[in-house]
Formats: structure tokens, sequence, C-alpha cells
């Protein structure tokens, strides 16, 4: 029963990744305009992404437990090259490319520097939560902001703690899912709130 469950959750886990992003980036794409996502949002995201991909795969963990993160790292960049397009700054984005690429190696120079990353992960992720919640506060409209994209990011947070426990049972790990996991449920709320507000509007 538990290497049914296990085997579920992470199948439907990766299966719901590989498309995660996909709805957000085709609003983004149909609307041409990168409104009501916030970058600094994105950017920390991404980071968080790194991170947790580093620390998984230094110490071993099962591939299984963690094979989204290549998947959501690469949508997260093609989000990022969108939202840099339709601001109309491209070039921006190379300096943000080397940090992230920078800091794959960085990250594992040392395995204090990796455990303390991994410690501010779960800031770090809190934050670019924080930040697109404070953007959808501020405009009061959800534009290209995709809400399947959220619940969908809140699924896999629920599927990640089940397999955490099943696996690891790595407390910093389960922490930070929770965490993600009731952030991501905020988030698809106000998206959901404010963009009833904009039909009514109109």
């Amino acid at each position: 029963m538990e290497t049914a469950l296990l085997s579920f959750c992470n199948w439907s886990t990766l299966g719901v990744c590989a498309a995660l992003k996909l709805p957000q980036i085709s609003a983004v794409l149909a609307a041409r305009s990168a409104q009501g996502i916030s970058l600094p949002s994105l950017l920390l995201e991404l980071a968080g992404f790194l991170v947790f991909l580093r620390y998984q795969h230094y110490y071993g963990y099962p591939l299984l437990t963690y094979l989204e993160y290549p998947i959501l790292i690469a949508q997260d960049i093609i989000l990022l090259l969108c939202v840099f397009h339709f601001n109309g700054n491209v070039k921006q984005a190379a300096p943000y490319m080397a940090v992230f690429l920078s800091s794959w190696f960085i990250l594992t120079l040392q395995k204090w520097i990796i455990d303390l990353a991994m410690n501010l992960c779960t800031f770090i992720s809190a934050a670019s939560k924080f930040a697109q919640l404070q953007y959808l506060w501020k405009t009061r409209d959800s534009g290209a902001v995709s809400a399947l994209t959220w619940s969908l990011s809140s699924y896999t947070c629920a599927t990640r703690i089940i397999t955490t426990l099943i696996t690891t049972s790595d407390l910093t790990i389960l922490i930070r899912f929770m965490i993600m996991l009731a952030f991501n449920i905020w988030v698809t709320a106000t998206v959901l709130r404010f963009r009833k507000t904009t039909v009514k509007a109109e």
C-alpha cells in the first residue's frame, strides 16, 4: 500500500510538473503582456528551486523525489524570458542567468554552504510567494496570472509532503513543503478573488 502510494505521488507530481508552468506561459503569450506577474517573485522562486535541487542531489536522495525540479527550472527560465521580453528588456536577463549558473557550483564548495542555503531556501521560496501576493494586493488585478498553475503547485506540495514522510523524513524539507502549500493555496485564492473583481468591473 505504501509503495503504491509513493509511486502514485511521485509519478503524478512529475506529470503535473511537466505542464505546471505551461498555463502561465500560455496566458502571458496570449495576452502579450506580463501584467500581474511579479518579477522579484519569479526570481526568488527560481533561486529556491535551484537550491532545493542542489541540496537533494548533494545528499543523494532518491531521484524520483526531486526529478521535477529540472523541469520546473526550465519552465521558470522560459517564463522569465517572456516577462523580460514583454517588459522590453530581454538583455537584463543575462546577469541573472550568470548568477544562477555560478550558484550551482558555489553551493556545494562546502557542506555548510549547501546546508545554510537549504535553511534559507524556505524563506526565499516563502518570500517569492509573498512578493506575488503583495503585487496582487497592490494592483488588485490578477492580469495574466494563472490560477491553474498555482493550484497545481498546491497539489505538488501536498504530494511531496507524503513522499518525504515515506522516504527521507527530512524535517527541513517537510517544513518547506508545508509552508509552500499554505502560500500556494493563499495565492490561488487571491488570484481568483481579483479575477472575479475584474470580471464584475467589466
